[in-house]
């Protein structure tokens, strides 16, 4: 690589990142299906593995002390497969019909993007949902002006998160390389561990996101000391993750992308 290139490309998450204040679609999906089969999940249950491909998201409720403990005592069997496939099913069902409603930009996205653009960085994105969801979310979010340059989706890499593969994915699409020019940027523990993974550079954002779990309307409402350590709690989570820079908000994303390339540049002269 040709030294003091800088980062190129930022990766995006959708839901709970760029739209979807707090990721509030799959989440309330996933309540009705898994409460359709008469397993009651709590927020922070069915949010733990959020960002994960949406079947592996549903064998990891599953999998929990509570989910397992209470499929077993519903149906008098453990969990398999096929009843993956059914929950799935019904998840992508009832998604189809309500994503569009939650696919408005997080405010602050559409400017952040627009100033990240007019300073030559490319805009790249992953995420959890199927390229037939991701139909509805692009089309209704160019709505409101924001798009991404690629949009990668697990069922074109066959690995979600946090598999490296899609972001790679961007990256050839993108035609940049090596992955220490890359960010990406994200709202979930699995969003982070794909850019180290890959070897870019990991960014959480907090407002709006899902780690964070919040709803606007609870954001705004909450204390202020109470809200500084829900803040304070999702960063260490990103943190351990390994996360290079947890930001507040997008509109913060500029100046970390900075600090970034400072880092890179360092990194190279100390190479």
């Amino acid at each position: 690589m040709a030294k003091g290139r800088g980062i190129q490309l930022l990766v995006f998450d959708w839901a709970g990142t760029t739209v979807d204040y707090g990721s509030s679609a799959p989440e309330t999906v996933f309540e009705r299906v898994f409460e359709s089969a008469g397993i009651h999940l709590t927020r922070d249950e069915i949010n733990r593995p959020m960002g994960m491909e949406k079947k592996a998201h549903i064998r990891q409720l599953l999998s929990s002390e509570n989910g397992g403990r209470q499929w077993e005592e519903a149906y008098g069997r453990p969990w398999t497969e096929d009843d993956v496939e059914m929950l799935y099913q019904k998840f992508e069902t009832i998604l189809n019909e309500v994503v569009a409603e939650y696919s408005q930009p997080i405010p602050g996205v559409v400017e952040t993007v627009e100033k990240l653009r007019r300073a030559g960085y490319r805009i790249g994105s992953t995420t959890g949902y199927t390229s037939q969801i991701m139909e509805k979310v692009i089309s209704e979010a160019e709505k409101y002006g924001y798009k991404a340059d690629c949009v990668v989706t697990p069922d074109l890499t066959e690995a979600g998160r946090p598999t490296p593969f899609m972001l790679f994915e961007c990256m050839r699409q993108m035609n940049v390389y090596p992955p220490c020019e890359v960010v990406k940027v994200g709202d979930t523990v699995v969003d982070i561990q794909e850019g180290k993974n890959a070897g870019a550079w990991s960014v959480g954002i907090l407002e709006g996101s899902n780690l964070l779990g919040l709803t606007r309307e609870e954001y705004e409402a909450m204390d202020p000391e109470e809200l500084r350590k829900c803040k304070y709690d999702a960063a260490e989570c990103y943190r351990k993750a390994g996360a290079d820079i947890v930001i507040d908000t997008i509109l913060d994303l500029p100046e970390a992308v900075a600090e970034l390339n400072r880092r890179l540049i360092k990194r190279e002269v100390e190479e």
